[in-house]
């Protein structure tokens, strides 16, 4: 067992050296330190179009890389971040910003989680309401069902005293 786990680490460690080694690092070089913070701030704000859920500075896919390409020769170039970022929009769609524009076809994207928090308090409001309001939750017994109710407690008692003395007898 001791050797069958030493197996399946080493086996482990080498994948994880193995997709070390097969990532692609890029190297660019910038003509000041303001075109490089330029280039990190904008491959931060924009999504990979393949990986959906991470930004082109870490994502690994061949588009995140030509994307990043391109954005390192406009920074080059001297455009501007939002110039950068519309043009990425324009040719790759409103995807692949983290910021989307709001249009028609983007509101449901930016109003919908308040509409649903909306909707949400009021149905929970709504059947607190209804809860408080229901009349049979605090209606008093009448006299004969309050009679009715002492009697079906002493059965219980007399018959759960007849069941313990039958288990004391025994």
């Amino acid at each position: 067992m001791k050797n069958l786990m030493l197996v399946f680490v080493a086996l482990l460690g080498l994948n994880l050296v193995g997709s070390w080694a097969r990532a692609s690092i890029d190297v660019y070089e910038f003509s000041t330190e303001e075109t490089r913070e330029k280039y990190h701030a904008v491959i931060k704000e924009l999504r990979c179009p393949k990986c959906q859920n991470q930004d082109i500075a870490d994502s690994n896919a061949p588009i995140a890389k030509d994307m990043r390409r391109e954005v390192h020769r406009l920074v080059e170039k001297g455009e501007q971040p939002d110039a950068i970022v519309a043009f990425m929009v324009e040719r790759f769609g409103e995807f692949v910003s983290y910021r989307p524009k709001v249009t028609g076809s983007t509101y449901l994207l930016w109003f919908g989680p308040f509409v649903l928090v909306v909707v949400g308090l009021f149905v929970v409001f709504g059947v607190a309401r209804k809860r408080a309001g229901n009349p049979t939750r605090n209606k008093q017994l009448d006299v004969n069902e309050a009679e009715r109710l002492k009697t079906l407690l002493k059965e219980t008692k007399s018959s759960a005293g007849e069941q313990a003395s039958e288990k004391d007898n025994k």
